[in-house]
């Protein structure tokens, strides 16, 4: 994890998500928390696992809550209220349907193009570490991410190394914005190996970091704070403010998650002819 190769790969999928996050401000922010994020990979793999073959189990509730009975990431009334959510921010529209029991839904023109953005996104770093041809393939043949990203998402549903990270991961993973938050201050930490205790990577504060995510002053003050309490990051002066570090073992950590994830997309590709 120390390869620059991979630390290049995981710098330019971050930027990558940094700009969906710009694009998609709003969207992005409701899913930039992991639970939610899971929740929508499942939706998704429900809906692209139907649009290759309609025998499949349609995208409603309670298919979805059947999706999460193994590894319970969520309550079945999580997975009801996240369903609702994506449909008010037009990621998930309903299905025409004589059976109005079941509201079965599907994935909206603009939810297809986010997730295709994300996914590859992913193909082009991976690319970049192997001089592969993942991106080349998906840009000729659209079903690839409709073949693949279910099998990633059940994957890292079930994968205890992505959905349950350790805890300096978690702190920002589990927090309103906290993924965008990970994501940029991972995407300054220089690519020469970690060798010591602490890479610099510049000016970070509550007040920059609010604007930037559109959350609260107060909340992306906890959030720093926390961190700085548990010696992931902390600043030069005692103003919480200016050139910034993070520590080491945030960096490997983070490294070390995002691997998890890397190794799915990589497999999951792999297995598509």
């Amino acid at each position: 994890m120390a390869d620059a190769s991979f630390a290049a790969a995981l710098r330019d999928s971050a930027l990558e998500l940094l700009a969906i996050h710009r694009r998609a401000p709003r969207i992005v922010r409701y899913v930039a928390d992991l639970q939610k994020w899971l929740l929508s990979q499942a939706a998704l793999a429900l809906h692209f696992e139907r649009k290759l073959d309609p025998s499949r189990p349609p995208l409603t509730a309670s298919n979805l809550a059947k999706f999460l009975v193994e590894n319970r990431i969520a309550s079945q009334n999580t997975a009801v209220s996240h369903l609702k959510e994506m449909a008010h921010y037009k990621l998930l529209e309903p299905v025409e349907t004589t059976d109005r029991r079941t509201n079965p839904l599907q994935a909206s023109g603009y939810a297809e193009t986010l997730i295709r953005q994300w996914f590859e996104g992913h193909l082009r770093s991976l690319d970049g570490m192997d001089a592969g041809d993942r991106y080349r393939r998906s840009q000729a043949d659209e079903t690839i991410l409709y073949r693949a990203q279910p099998r990633i998402a059940r994957r890292l549903f079930n994968d205890p190394d992505w959905y349950n990270p350790p805890e300096s991961i978690a702190l920002f993973a589990r927090s309103e914005s906290g993924s965008n938050i990970l994501h940029d201050l991972m995407s300054r930490v220089p690519l020469a190996p970690v060798l010591g205790e602490r890479s610099w990577i510049g000016d970070v504060s509550a007040r920059l970091t609010a604007a930037e995510y559109v959350i609260s002053r107060s909340h992306a003050g906890r959030l720093l704070a926390a961190a700085q309490n548990q010696g992931l990051l902390g600043w030069e002066t005692s103003q919480k403010s200016g050139d910034c570090w993070i520590s080491v073992k945030l960096v490997l950590d983070y490294r070390r998650w995002q691997a998890s994830k890397f190794s799915v997309i990589s497999e999951a590709v792999a297995e598509i002819e």
